[in-house]
């Protein structure tokens, strides 16, 4: 017999009963019953009950066992009385009557439990992560995680792409987010950097003549961390594909993230096909580039209905032709109550309030009730409820100002009406293709021109816009896959013609030394025929944490880092000694 086991703990059937048998893991549970021990041992396949009787030879050294110790148990599979069937355990029709035991290791006191789901402090689950990764839900993220990685090989490598690795130290980009440095022993007083993604390389591997690319990355930021980003690190679906237009990316792509859903989603309904909406739309209906589409609810601009209307505070704003006024419908929202407390988180979040009307019923008429609706009249207030189709119950809120000061709260805004009054789908994966991103705007500090999403993308209209149009109007082929309001992807179909993107920069100020001294390697190559390509790259990380209904991406991830960067497990960052540092020709300084 194997010296540790000879089926793993969920392996056990009723096919088993009869038959000797070893199994070896974690002591998960221990219940005394009468002077019968019941040990729930627990592997990475499951849970088999042992049990041991003042009879068995085990018992008197499973009296001294404790919670997560490693044993390895020989005995007997039994069939369990029809009233002690387990059905919640693939092993709970049987148990295994213990006749020897071996410790195999001990464990002091734990400083979180394994067993049962109770919330821990952050730090302590960090800290202790390889304890937190015993327990059920963490363990199941992330046997999801590899799963999905293995479906995704799968899956385009069916699609004809074939997986490459490019470097992980390379130079340093200008362009993004800030970089992490590695100082160079060989080459004093220079650095390589992390990539923050293979973008690159990417392109210049179709330059080199492949056709179809891809590959789980490893990209690295220095960026602060947030619920759905994570420090330092994260992975991705790199993807490049020859000759392909927007529409060649879109069909490749959208069936492989269908597809991959399908097979993850546990039952819950995923988007047949991705509805594509451009982003000024975006910004329109959701206040946002990342709609949650499980939200029915959708903004309307009302500046039309409210211009000449003789409310003198909008009439008045709309002076100003940077100004519109939004609404957000409120089906069911008809209460004042209700319309009190959305006007109450209007102003928490910086607002002055929002202005509202809902609709009753008086004496057999259906009337708008509210501030705005006595000053504007019913003509009006039953305009806007036509507009919006609106009835007897519901409401209507409104937004006034510019629109890029407003939209984040509207955004907001929108997703608390849907989610108060019960409006928001359930058990969806809900895809959109977000399109058309301007290639640039304004900085809004310095007043300058900068790119807005990418400056390796063609200019939709190639050199032609970039010389005759105001550089705000232009779009880029660029697009953003969203689902149930996260983005998953960013992608785009590349400018790999040199005197566009010499043009590019120029319009946010670069001359052409600088895109040969900070892009000489994709410059130069796209200099000696380029193909035509495009490519984008979904988030593994917001992947699994959609599919595994997470709210945190903490929570699919291995070892992950906490809130200020910091790997507690492993103490990281830490102090290396005044020798490294001096074979690398640096000196480290406190920080003022």
């Amino acid at each position: 017999m194997h010296p540790y086991r000879s089926h793993n703990c969920n392996q056990l059937s009723t096919n088993h009963v009869g038959k000797e048998v070893r199994l070896s893991g974690w002591v998960h549970r221990i219940r005394d019953h009468g002077g019968v021990l019941f040990i729930d041992l627990r592997d990475h396949y499951g849970i088999t009950q042992i049990v041991a009787d003042p009879e068995s030879k085990a018992f008197k050294q499973l009296e001294q066992v404790r919670a997560e110790w490693v044993i390895r148990i020989d005995g007997v599979v039994k069939k369990r009385a029809k009233d002690l069937v387990n059905e919640g355990l693939v092993t709970g029709e049987i148990e295994v009557f213990s006749k020897s035991v071996e410790i195999l290791s001990k464990a002091d006191e734990l400083p979180l439990p394994v067993f049962g789901d109770i919330e821990y402090p952050e730090e302590t689950r960090l800290k202790y992560r390889f304890l937190d990764l015993r327990r059920e839900k963490l363990h199941k993220n992330i046997l999801l995680r590899s799963q999905v990685i293995a479906t995704i090989r799968t899956l385009m490598t069916n699609q004809g792409f074939n997986e490459f690795q490019t470097p992980i130290l390379t130079a340093s980009s200008p362009e993004g987010a800030r970089d992490f440095l590695v100082p160079s022993r060989l080459n004093p007083g220079k650095f390589y950097a992390l990539p923050q993604a293979p973008q690159q390389f990417k392109q210049l591997i179709m330059v080199a003549g492949f056709d179809r690319y891809f590959q789980i990355a490893p990209c690295f930021r220095d960026e602060d961390p947030r619920a759905d980003r994570s420090p330092g690190e994260f992975y991705q679906l790199d993807v490049e594909m020859s000759f392909a237009t927007q529409e060649d990316v879109f069909n490749v792509i959208e069936p492989i993230i269908r597809d991959l859903f399908i097979e993850y989603a546990n039952g819950a309904s995923v988007t047949e096909i991705f509805p594509r909406i451009k982003y000024k739309d975006s910004l329109l209906w959701y206040g946002s580039d990342k709609p949650d589409l499980r939200n029915p609810l959708k903004m309307s601009d009302m500046s039309d209905v409210f211009r000449e209307s003789g409310f003198a505070l909008f009439s008045k704003l709309l002076g100003d032709p940077e100004n519109e006024i939004r609404a957000i419908p409120a089906p069911k929202g008809g209460s004042r109550a209700f319309c009190d407390r959305m006007n109450a988180f209007a102003q928490k979040e910086g607002l002055p309030g929002m202005g509202y009307i809902f609709w009753r019923t008086n004496e057999e008429k259906l009337e708008g009730v509210g501030p705005i609706a006595k000053n504007i009249g019913p003509e009006k207030t039953e305009e806007i409820r036509k507009a919006l189709n609106l009835n007897e119950g519901d409401a209507v809120f409104f937004l006034a100002g510019r629109a890029k000061d407003f939209e984040p709260i509207a955004a907001k805004s929108r997703d608390k009406i849907a989610h108060d009054l019960d409006l928001v789908a359930k058990n969806r994966f809900e895809f959109c293709w977000i399109v058309d991103f301007p290639l640039f705007e304004l900085d809004e500090e310095s007043g300058n021109l900068q790119f807005s999403h990418n400056p390796f993308s063609m200019p939709q209209g190639g050199i032609d816009v970039l010389n005759n149009e105001d550089p705000l109007d232009v779009l880029g082929f660029q697009y953003d896959i969203v689902c149930n309001g996260v983005e998953l992807s960013s992608g785009a179909v590349r400018n790999h013609i040199p005197e566009i993107m010499y043009r590019a920069f120029e319009i946010v100020g670069k001359n052409k030394e600088f895109v040969d001294e900070n892009f000489g390697g994709m410059i130069n190559a796209f200099k000696y025929g380029a193909p035509p390509h495009g490519g984008i790259a979904p988030g593994i990380d917001r992947i699994v944490m959609l599919l595994a209904n997470a709210q945190n991406i903490r929570e699919v991830i291995l070892f992950p880092m906490n809130q200020s960067a910091e790997d507690l497990m492993m103490q990281a960052p830490s102090t290396v000694t005044n020798d490294q540092l001096r074979e690398l020709g640096l000196r480290s300084l406190p920080k003022e």
